[in-house]
């Protein structure tokens, strides 16, 4: 059973084996939170919370229990990463995709594994959730668009890719407030698509210090290429055979 929609503007789509568990009702609970996730958080649309948050309209003592956790996980990241992770840019309005992004698609995917059969695969513009398998991601060349520059063999993983070949210099440096451009991309193993997602957006935006950064964090492996096309690759990182 293959299903595609297209939310917070990318496809998402969601592939589940015959089994036990209802495929059809698991994805369309997966869909509509992934649905409401777009209208409650998204930075874009003005009655969001996010924007109404943004706009004086709320006080932090007023937002969901869910928008909390995604500003505490970003001021974590925004810590962790010395202020080169940052939702709040001087200059822009509070925005936090890089976070909301991972979180609600593993959400997503806690749905589809607590209704849907046990083997499945949730890909969300190119990051994964993976359950059940094994099973073979691709990860995009950084430069050439028809080729990859590695395959993975992943079974209950989550995938992320940060890089500049979808939406040119969108990562921001929020140490200097430029963007980032020392990487061309970096891609993050972990358990959890939220850790995966975070951690190669927030590496991304570090430059190539990032990449020790990213390593050395619990629970990810990581594939990186710099500016200067080398190519670093962690022990752990499951690199199909």
């Amino acid at each position: 059973m293959r299903r595609v929609e297209h939310i917070m503007g990318f496809p998402i789509s969601v592939r589940m084996d015959e089994g036990e568990g209802d495929a059809a009702e698991a994805a369309d609970r997966a869909f509509d939170w992934l649905r409401e996730v777009d209208e409650r958080f998204s930075p874009f649309k003005p009655g969001s919370e996010v924007s109404r948050l943004d706009r004086g309209e709320l006080e932090l003592h007023d937002i969901s229990p869910e928008l909390a956790e995604i500003l505490d996980l970003c001021e974590r990241y925004r810590v962790a990463t010395g202020g080169a992770f940052d939702v709040r840019l001087p200059g822009r309005g509070l925005d936090p995709c890089a976070m909301v992004k991972g979180w609600a698609v593993q959400r997503a995917a806690d749905l589809v594994a607590a209704t849907g059969p046990s083997r499945f695969c949730l890909n969300a513009g190119g990051d994964v959730v993976a359950a059940g398998g094994p099973w073979r991601v691709g990860v995009r060349h950084p430069e050439q668009a028809d080729k990859l520059c590695t395959v993975l063999d992943v079974t209950d993983s989550a995938v992320a890719t940060s890089a500049r070949y979808e939406r040119g210099d969108h990562i921001i440096d929020g140490r200097t407030g430029r963007p980032a451009t020392g990487l061309l991309s970096v891609t993050v193993v972990s358990s959890s698509l939220t850790e995966a997602d975070a951690t190669a957006t927030a590496a991304f935006a570090m430059g190539p210090e990032g990449i020790d950064w990213a390593a050395a964090r619990d629970d990810c492996e990581v594939f990186a290429v710099d500016a200067e096309r080398r190519v670093f690759r962690t022990k752990g990182f499951p690199t199909a055979a």
